[in-house]
């Protein structure tokens, strides 16, 4: 196990983090230089990804020599493996903090807490990010499965703040983690737009999303069913085989990351030469671009055929909410998962980031129209549409926990996180199945 950055405690009257044990003065030095160059990893790994993050970049940021730098860490693998044990000890910290909160609803709308005020000391200055965790999966094997499984830990921590439940309530449970935690990782995002001494309100607005759902009391969850090519993606394939490596392409950068998906797993898996993939595109990047191009062609498609169905904009709303969800659970030609955006380029990041965006101010133009006509609670639309955002690219990690159940409820399920809200009676969400 490698040592941590801090052997750091929360304040239970301060909420904030006191320091560890007393240390000499050598072991203090050392732990001083060990931290500096964890946390120049950190930021280096949030803008390039993991596999761009060398030791001689790190090394100059901290203006030391790369030898002096192998002295902590021997290898490049050892520096991001002590970075993210560190991400998820400092995360652990902050569930560890919220459970201390008598009620479920304290225990979330503290641990909501303790992340926006990071980020408010982030853009201070006076702290650096966590890093970000799906880095994790660009990893090998040594490095990435003992990390992988003290993530669970802090999965399962992280469920617990909703206090014991029955064993037929834990994939309601669980697909309430799974969101919050994807709203977390995602909130560094679209937070930094608001003043920090608008962060309170935010994080007032955001735990009451989480609180009340976007559904006016009654409303029912009853999605129309859109076209089976609301995507605008073929039903069988065409003349262009572009959409096969694409859809091959974005299920390899979801589950190893954007350079796990190399030309020759692509070209392996389909059973296709080289050759056949230049065909279509110039190099890897231009597919991985277009994978990231495709996802938002598509959402906005499923959300313009959502508009053309007719119906209030709440059903609108379900209606392309059920559709994604359910293309994510299917999973064989699933979105690209934003969290790839980490390892590109900063440029395309930026212009890929502003695409997003623009999907989001379309769901947050329906949720403006549904609360003038009544059909969706007053909620904020920003943080509720980013909220979405994150839900809907998310849901391709849930697919192995959707495949036991009727693919319907699985999908009303995890929508009720955030259409009901996610501490409304477990046994009114259960029971409609």
């Amino acid at each position: 196990m490698l040592r941590l950055r801090h052997e750091r405690v929360m304040d239970s009257k301060t909420g904030g983090l006191t320091g560890g044990r007393e240390r000499s003065p050598r072991g203090a030095r050392y732990e001083q230089k060990r931290d500096a160059l964890l946390d120049a990893a950190t930021t280096l790994i949030n803008e390039h990804g993991a596999k761009a993050t060398t030791l001689q970049a790190v090394s100059h940021a901290v203006e030391l020599s790369t030898t002096s730098v192998t002295y902590y860490f021997p290898r490049k693998d050892v520096l991001a493996a002590a970075v993210f044990e560190r991400a998820i000890e400092r995360l652990r910290e902050f569930v560890d903090e919220a459970a201390k909160e008598p009620t479920p609803r304290e225990r979330v709308c503290r641990l909501l807490e303790l992340h926006i005020r990071l980020r408010a000391d982030v853009i201070r200055g006076t702290d650096v990010s966590i890093a970000t965790l799906s880095e994790v999966r660009t990893l090998d094997d040594p490095i990435r499965l003992p990390l992988l499984r003290q993530y669970v830990e802090l999965f399962r921590a992280t469920r617990a703040l909703w206090g014991d439940f029955p064993a037929d309530q834990k994939p309601l449970m669980t697909a309430r983690t799974h969101l919050l935690q994807e709203t977390i990782f995602w909130m560094p995002v679209w937070l930094a737009r608001y003043p920090i001494d608008e962060f309170p309100r935010v994080h007032r607005q955001l735990f009451e999303l989480f609180d009340l759902g976007l559904a006016v009391p009654g409303a029912t969850w009853s999605p129309a069913d859109l076209p089976r090519c609301a995507d605008g993606e073929p039903t069988a394939d065409g003349e262009n085989a572009a959409p096969n490596f694409l859809g091959v392409a974005t299920r390899l950068i979801n589950e190893s990351g954007y350079r796990g998906a190399s030309v020759v797993r692509i070209v392996d898996e389909l059973k296709v030469t080289k050759g056949s993939f230049y065909h279509h595109l110039d190099t890897k990047d231009d597919l991985i671009l277009e994978c990231f191009r495709r996802s938002f062609r598509r959402i906005s498609a499923v959300q313009r055929a959502a508009a053309e169905s007719g119906g209030s904009q709440w059903e609108r709303l379900e209606a392309t909410m059920n559709y994604l969800i359910d293309l994510q659970f299917e999973g064989d030609f699933p979105l690209t998962r934003t969290s790839a955006l980490q390892a590109l380029p900063i440029d395309v990041r930026t212009d890929l980031l502003a695409r997003s965006d623009r999907t989001a101010l379309r769901l947050g133009n329906t949720l403006v129209e549904g609360m003038q006509e009544g059909s969706i609670r007053l909620i904020n639309p920003h943080l509720a549409s980013q909220t979405i955002t994150a839900m809907l690219n998310s849901a391709y990690d849930l697919r192995n926990w959707a495949i036991d159940m009727d693919r319907k409820d699985a999908i009303r399920i995890y929508a009720s996180c955030l259409t009901q809200g996610m501490f409304v009676d477990p046994a009114k969400i259960l029971g409609q199945a």
